[in-house]
């Protein structure tokens, strides 16, 4: 017997693990139901709803292939354990999966069980991650190489072990039982395969044209970027299908002698976000500390790290960015859509994790947490580096202190974000709803707004907090232990095409 384990690849189409089992014999799919993994404080139940929804469309497409997906509850070596008892496993199929702490270990003891018992297990790579991984000079080379083949369709039939019950039906335990609170996102994305690749057609097909000019924008980003995030996050679409359908409409483009110019730049920029997939998980591949601890380890102790020794200010900063009342309204207005809908712009995520660590000089790992359990995309490897690129402790890149009042200005310069999600700014004149702040008495008066009553005060003056911040993270990037670190860095995570040159 065959065991196919799904784990963030939930689809039967380009599913490599699943042909190589169905080539050597009769297959179980299995899907673990994983009490530590949804116990992780940056799981959220509406995470639960978009898996639930993708199992239930792939239980279907293995059903019309004469299969089933088989559901169990617990940790995943009991769970083999009692399926080996019972029936005898030869192999193990599964995708090699760049997770998180909790995700690391449960795979390390699968793989000793798996020793133990004399099951094989094999792991296939699904994204444009290399392990092990020898350097960094020539990944970018190692990543086109690998996606060069196109995907695959399913397989036609997914042969089932004899002896072995098929189930009913899908059944997943309820958030509650999970120990999962209920969850403040209400308009999530659904999951599902037929969803994923609606969403790729559609951005292919007319969305994906403005897609370089709108992609910040969390206005015009909504529509205008490809929304694939939570699909290549949860596998119920392979990075392959998506590199090569890009790959196909920009061929079309550049072939097209009346094709619009931006659709072949939005297509490049979507590209090498593609890639950037890759690069960011790959740092995690390679040092899985980074999701603890700072890569660049001159700037330990520069922020406090432990919130249990957190002042009264730090924990008030911090509770007031949690829950989108710091006074800044365009850092507001994202805390509080993302705590709705689970989703944001990268270039707002970037601006909501500069305004914790630099603004309110918040070390970076609660407010990770805080946005990785409301990122119904979560993506471990890309998330931990993004938030300590952010913060500027990898140290090898340029500090970006994000001003929230330009960002609202560029990105919302109607307001119209900033009515919808910080409404008691919504009869506020367009100009003044950035920066409230600088009103006056009576304009605070015909606008209905006192400040500091209707709505907070600024908690700190985001000019100077910026300046202090700068000046701070460059005193330590210019210490000879802030340009020694980063060489280090760089040797290790930095990101080049070709050979490192002096």
């Amino acid at each position: 017997m065959q065991v196919v384990w799904f784990k963030r690849d939930l689809r039967v189409d380009d599913h490599r693990p699943l042909r190589a089992a169905c080539a050597a014999g009769p297959v179980l799919p299995l899907y673990v139901v994983e009490p530590g993994l949804w116990a992780q404080p940056h799981q959220d139940a509406s995470r639960l709803g978009f898996v639930a929804e993708s199992l239930a469309e792939a239980d279907r497409a293995l059903r019309d292939r004469g299969s089933a997906l088989v559901v169990r509850t617990g940790e995943v070596v009991d769970v083999l354990a009692a399926l080996h008892d019972a029936h005898g496993i030869d192999a193990i199929h599964a995708h090699e999966e760049t997770g998180d702490a909790w995700t690391f270990a449960r795979d390390r003891a699968v793989t000793r069980w798996c020793r133990t018992h004399g099951v094989a297990l094999r792991e296939i790579p699904q994204h444009g991650v290399f392990r092990p991984h020898p350097q960094r000079d020539g990944w970018a080379a190692r990543w086109e190489a690998r996606f060069v083949g196109r995907p695959r369709p399913a397989p036609d039939i997914v042969p089932w072990p004899e002896g072995v019950p098929r189930p009913p039906r899908l059944h997943l335990p309820d958030a509650s039982v999970l120990g999962l609170p209920p969850t403040s996102i209400v308009d999530r994305q659904p999951g599902g395969s037929a969803h994923a690749h609606a969403l790729l057609v559609s951005f292919l097909d007319h969305r994906g044209g403005a897609y370089r000019r709108a992609m910040s924008s969390p206005v015009s980003g909504w529509d205008g970027c490809s929304r694939l995030s939570a699909h290549l996050a949860h596998g119920t679409i392979s990075l392959r299908a998506v590199h090569h359908a890009v790959l196909d409409r920009l061929a079309d483009v550049r072939r097209d002698r009346h094709a619009d110019p931006q659709w072949a730049a939005s297509l490049e920029a979507f590209g090498s976000r593609l890639r950037w997939n890759g690069h960011f998980q790959q740092k995690l591949e390679d040092e899985p500390a980074l999701e603890f601890r700072n890569v660049h380890r001159a700037y330990d102790g520069l922020r406090t790290e432990d919130p249990a020794r957190w002042t009264d200010t730090e924990q008030a900063r911090f509770e007031a960015w949690r829950d989108g009342r710091t006074g800044l309204p365009m850092v507001d207005a994202v805390m509080r859509s993302l705590a709705a809908t689970g989703w944001t712009t990268f270039r707002m995520r970037a601006m909501v994790m500069s305004a914790a660590t630099h603004l309110l000089w918040l070390h970076w790992r609660e407010p990770a947490v805080v946005l990785a359990r409301r990122f119904l995309d979560f993506e471990p490897g890309i998330h931990f580096a993004q938030a300590q690129m952010q913060a500027g402790t990898m140290g090898i890149n340029t500090t970006r202190v994000y001003n929230p009042v330009k960002q609202a200005h560029d990105h919302d310069p109607d307001g119209a974000f900033l009515a919808r999600w910080v409404p008691e700014l919504a009869a506020v004149p367009p100009p003044l709803r950035a920066a409230p702040w600088r009103m006056t008495p009576l304009e605070q008066a015909m606008a209905g707004v006192r400040l500091g009553v209707d709505y907070p005060a600024p908690i700190v003056d985001p000019a100077r907090a910026a300046r202090e911040a700068t000046d701070r993270l460059h005193a330590v990037k210019g210490s000879d232990a802030g340009r020694a670190g980063a060489a280090a860095v760089f040797a290790r995570h930095g990101s080049r095409k070709g050979p490192r040159r002096r």
